[in-house]
Formats: C-alpha cells, sequence, structure tokens
C-alpha cells in the first residue's frame, strides 16, 4: 500500500469520527510541516504554534476533503496559507536574511552530497557549502524559499506545489529555476567554478 493511499484510508477515517485516525496523520506530518514553516517564519515557537493552527483547520476542513490531491499537499497548502496570513496580521513581511546559527547550517547536512568526513579539509569545505546554502536559501523571496524548499527538501513534484501555493505549473517552474540559480550564485566561488559557467 502507498502513503497516498494509507493517507486516504486515514481520512476517510477522521471523516467518519475517528479522531485517533488524524492524531495519525498529525504524528505523520508534524516534523516535516515545522520544517516547511521554519522555511517562512524564523521563531521556533511560532512555528510550533502555526503547526498546530494548520493541524485545527485541517481537522475542521476534513469532511469537505475528497482526495482529488494527496493529503500532505493539502495540508502544506493550508500550512502555507496559514503562516502567510500569520506574517500579515503581524505586519511582518518574510525576512529576506537572517543570522545563521550552526544548528541550522548543520541541519542542511542530511543531503548525502555534502557530507565528506574525510579530512578536516572537506569537512571544513562541506560545512561551508551547507552554510552558503543555508543563508542563500534564506534570502530569497518567499515565494522562491517555499517553492524551493517543497521541491528540494520535501520532495514534491511541480504539479504539487502547484496546488500548495495556488499557482500555475508554470510559476513553479520559474520560482524553482530562479531560486536554484540565486542559490548557485552564492556557491560558485566556494567550488572555483567559472562564474560564466552555467551549471
Amino acid at each position: 500500500m502507498g502513503e497516498r493511499e494509507a493517507d486516504r484510508i486515514l481520512v476517510e477515517r477522521v471523516q467518519n469520527g475517528d479522531k485517533q485516525a488524524f492524531g495519525l496523520l498529525v504524528a505523520k506530518y508534524q516534523r516535516k510541516l515545522a520544517r516547511l514553516l521554519s522555511r517562512m517564519i524564523r521563531d521556533p515557537f511560532e512555528v510550533e504554534d502555526i503547526a498546530q493552527e494548520t493541524f485545527i483547520r485541517a481537522y475542521r476542513a476534513l469532511p469537505g476533503f475528497r482526495n482529488d490531491s494527496a493529503f500532505y499537499t493539502w495540508l502544506y497548502r493550508i500550512g502555507v496559507n496559514t503562516a502567510k496570513n500569520w506574517l500579515i496580521s503581524h505586519g511582518r513581511k518574510a525576512p529576506t536574511s537572517t543570522p545563521l546559527d550552526s544548528e541550522e547550517a548543520e541541519g542542511i547536512d542530511e543531503a548525502e552530497l555534502l557530507r565528506d568526513t574525510d579530512t578536516p579539509e572537506r569537512l571544513l569545505m562541506s560545512k561551508q557549502i551547507a552554510g552558503t546554502v543555508n543563508a542563500a536559501v534564506d534570502a530569497l523571496p518567499e515565494d522562491l524559499r517555499t517553492a524551493v524548499t517543497l521541491r528540494e527538501i520535501e520532495g514534491l513534484s511541480y504539479e504539487e506545489i502547484a496546488q500548495v501555493m495556488d499557482c500555475p505549473i508554470g510559476t513553479v517552474r520559474s520560482r524553482i529555476f530562479r531560486a536554484r540559480e540565486a542559490i548557485a550564485v552564492k556557491l560558485k566561488p566556494l567550488l572555483d567554478v567559472a562564474p560564466d559557467r552555467r551549471w
């Protein structure tokens, strides 16, 4: 049974009054949702509150959910909209840059390509690359940061991202392309790549 099918069964159980089934969905997606929201909202306590609000909204809206999209795509869309509403209601825009702390820089270490502990020099270079990638992602405008995060970290398809962000698929492709280009510009000096060379 695939993940989407398992979610569909849990959703149907919730729709039939099984509150524990919703608890299973929360447990399954809580960390992934928080990781997505933390790219939009910097305060971990606020991220926790917004994630909780997202699940409350999802629970209330679940009777109308018809499985036209994957549950997590639908949930992420609610999360993105909840975060945007929070930013607006607090008179804030998504930050264009934030200081990078060491824990956040090491968080990118999930990517196997950045991990090479053979020598201290390579380890230092990996940390520099991770820090540069994190800083470059943080400096992106909100729409580009959300699109590239959904694609590269959450692994959503372009179609799913279009649903989450409520925009055409061409817009998603453009945002991801622009985000990758901005990140590449920051990485090229570290990787000794000619400035005019495309990746």
